[in-house]
């Protein structure tokens, strides 16, 4: 089987990667790279039935000739990150837009599936005790670029489902809740990494807002497979899909964790959202998934805890340092006691 995985040097898009790999695909990778890392493919290029492209998504003759005479398509290539959303809105919009229309489109001609990877911020400000994927979407202002990213990604869906409707493509639906895991940095916000890499070099650990804002975890490990189960699953076509994980927690308890278990002499400081993000930023209170659909359909359990996802985080972060340290030549710290 032939497949292809846009964004495929990305943190998820080189697990998938992998995995379909060891399940015997010949896997194209396509990717830009200007998020995505050639060194988060280290194993993949070791082998024969792996294929890396760089390029744009939005350039519609490179898709469509990556895309002819594939299986399927997983499509994850996007701008994420709190950062990217609000340093470069009309960048992303772009990116993630058209970009996934031109997949789509490619797909369409050459008849092949997709998968298209979402997001749990297509919920938006809806803090209900577990989100289900019919449920509301409430979303700040358009005119604020915070919500620039969730309004993008619901188009994408409704792209995606207007293309099964009308074109008969067969496509399935994943939104992603805060996936963690190895290969994934904090450069653009992402909040484990982000405090496990601070916790590791003895740094103040900047929680945003009062910390008392809740998100529920997900291995990629657990993720990845999932993913690959429901585009298998002809049942799936037509629907989208809740993966995320089963515990809740606090901002500010996770980063009490990490300090306790990193053993790790940082403090936590508290930052207003607005000398981060600059004001006028909105943020979640809460976003916890209801697992049901993908429980049902392919049996999607999460099992890794989040003291084995702050511990696998962790050492990625602490043997990249040690990479970075030992080619500049400087003095590793001494961050944990």
């Amino acid at each position: 089987m032939r497949s292809i995985v846009t964004g495929g040097a990305g943190f998820i898009g080189s697990h998938l990667t992998e995995l379909l790999l060891e399940q015997g695909d010949e896997v194209v990778a396509l990717d830009d790279l200007s998020t995505g890392r050639l060194e988060n493919l280290n194993r993949a290029v070791r082998h024969p039935h792996f294929i890396f492209v760089e390029g744009d998504i939005r350039d519609t003759a490179l898709v469509d000739r990556v895309v002819d005479g594939a299986d399927r398509v997983f499509h994850l290539a996007a701008a994420v990150g709190v950062r990217i959303i609000v340093d470069h809105p009309l960048e992303s919009l772009r990116t993630n837009i058209h970009g996934t229309e031109s997949v789509l489109e490619a797909c369409r001609r050459h008849s092949v599936a997709l998968l298209l990877a979402s997001t749990s911020e297509i919920y938006g400000k809806n803090t209900a005790d577990a989100l289900s994927e019919d449920a509301d979407r409430i979303l700040g202002s358009p005119l604020k670029s915070r919500w620039t990213y969730a309004a993008a990604k619901g188009i994408d869906e409704a792209f995606a489902h207007a293309y099964w409707q009308q074109f008969d493509l067969p496509v399935t639906i994943v939104r992603l809740f805060n996936t963690v895991g190895p290969r994934q940095t904090g450069r653009y916000g992402m909040v484990v990494p982000n405090l496990v890499g601070q916790a590791l070099r003895g740094e103040p650990l900047t929680v945003y807002g009062d910390g008392r804002q809740t998100r529920c975890f997900s291995y990629v490990h657990d993720i990845v497979p999932a993913m690959v189960r429901l585009q298998e699953e002809p049942r799936s076509v037509g629907r989208a899909f809740n993966l995320g994980g089963s515990f809740e927690v606090s901002i500010l308890d996770l980063a009490e964790r990490i300090v306790q278990l990193l053993d790790s002499p940082s403090r936590i400081e508290l930052v207003p959202y607005e000398r981060a993000y600059g004001p006028g930023y909105e943020d979640m209170r809460r976003r916890v998934p209801d697992n049901t659909l993908s429980r049902e359909l392919v049996g999607f359990a999460p099992t890794t805890t989040l003291d084995e996802i702050i511990r696998a985080v962790a050492q990625d972060r602490a043997s990249r340092m040690a990479t970075q340290i030992g080619a500049s030549g400087l003095p590793a710290p001494s961050p944990a006691r």
